[in-house]
């Protein structure tokens, strides 16, 4: 049991991790021009981004049985720390001439298997910091730091990139990685270690996770609708830029984009400051059905000011919806479970974008060759299609009676 707040280590604890999603990003973006420029090829982006995604979905459950049974805060130093080395090989193949494709993948793969370590030890700390009425306030704050890397790192790496080339944003990633690694041991200097005192074995303890989830309906219920929040995003993340390039040019995509993803840091800062103290179900599934509404008219017409405002409206009920999900699954989960609960629910919610990004893309294609559309406009069918989907599943969630249970209980 927590016997007070621990608010203060909290904040070093999300600070590194706020830079280190900067430094993410710096990556992130860096990579992309490098790649797009030695190839001219989108697919190879996709397979660079797909291999940067993959291994940290895949191993975030095993992830949360260790967070269960070991030090979380070393293990996220372990995973900071060791990611590192992915990063550092493309940059040592760049010093060396030229980092081939094979060798940027190589690169990402090894770095995104280490990062797979930190979601779920990072999620279990915060509760071994926080009391339950902090939850709410430092929810909104990990979705400031998540955002970071999408409305900080471009424009930084983009003025980087005019001084520099992409060693330069490597160099600064792996700087990152040192700072956060830092911070979190100075939190582990003040935490005692839980220790599970299990000895069961590795798989007997996934499958405890696995029963904590499973264990109550609206908690499974609730992870499916994550699921479908994450697939939808990812269609918006896929599709946007190709409906919007369809009448536009780049420039407009990039303001357009930064706009949007503002109604995301917008709406965080104000639950960093006020978090939400009650009714989560009622005001889960509002979020979700104005991110639905906002999805229509997001693919209604080819006005770049139409976008902007129904993008911002979409990302800005996202903080509220994370927010909700957040509380009601954490206080519904014990937490000598909740490192391995973690990881099993990270690997079911964000399945919704290996679906989107399998999916997305082809079916704007093949709307527009039916229909004998430009792209763009099958993209905007996908979009808006997939938006009435969501409201309505915004309207299903709220009606389940295992969910709104949720809320007596926590």
């Amino acid at each position: 049991m927590k016997k007070g707040s621990n608010f203060n280590k909290f904040l070093l604890l999300w600070a590194g991790e706020l830079v280190s999603a900067i430094g993410g990003g710096l990556t992130s973006f860096g990579l992309g021009v490098y790649v797009f420029q030695q190839t001219k090829s989108a697919a190879s982006m996709a397979l660079v981004t797909l291999l940067a995604f993959l291994p940290t979905l895949l191993l975030s459950a095993p992830a949360g049985v260790l967070a269960d049974r070991y030090d979380r805060r070393l293990l996220m130093m372990l995973g900071d720390g060791c990611s590192a080395l992915g990063i550092l090989y493309i940059l040592i193949c760049m010093i060396n001439g030229r980092a081939g494709l094979y060798q940027i993948c190589i690169g990402v793969c090894v770095s995104s298997v280490f990062s797979s370590l930190l979601e779920p030890s990072y999620r279990a700390t915060v509760t071994d910091l926080l009391t339950k009425e902090e939850y709410s306030r430092a929810s909104g704050m990990v979705s400031i730091a998540g955002s970071a890397r999408y409305l900080i790192s471009p424009v930084l790496a983009g003025a980087l990139l005019a001084f520099g080339d992409i060693k330069l944003l490597l160099i600064i990633d792996i700087a990152t990685f040192v700072l956060t690694v830092i911070s979190t041991g100075v939190v582990r200097k003040g935490l005692t270690a839980k220790q599970s005192g299990e000895s069961a074995g590795f798989l007997e303890s996934f499958s405890e996770g696995f029963r904590a989830v499973r264990e109550k309906k609206g908690i499974f219920v609730l992870i499916l609708a994550a699921s479908v929040m994450t697939c939808f995003m990812g269609v918006i993340q896929i599709l946007s830029e190709p409906l919007i390039l369809n009448f536009a040019d780049s420039t407009t995509l990039g303001i357009g984009e930064t706009v949007c993803a503002c109604g995301m840091l917008v709406t965080s800062l104000y639950l960093g400051a006020k978090g939400i103290k009650k009714n989560f179900v009622r005001t889960l599934s509002i979020a979700l059905f104005l991110a639905g509404a906002a999805m229509v008219v997001f693919g209604l017409r080819e006005n770049i000011y139409l976008i902007c405002a129904a993008g911002f409206c979409f990302f800005g009920a996202l903080p509220f919806a994370n927010n909700c999900l957040d509380y009601l699954v954490r206080t519904n989960i014990p937490d000598e479970v909740q490192g391995r609960a973690w990881g099993i629910i990270g690997f079911l919610s964000q399945i919704g974008y290996v679906i989107a990004y399998g999916l997305a893309g082809v079916l704007a294609d093949g709307i527009a060759k039916t229909a004998g559309i430009g792209v763009g406009r099958g993209a905007a069918a996908v979009i808006m299609v997939s938006g009435g989907l969501l409201a309505l599943t915004a309207l299903v969630v709220y009606r389940i009676k295992s969910v709104r249970g949720l809320e007596k209980k926590g």
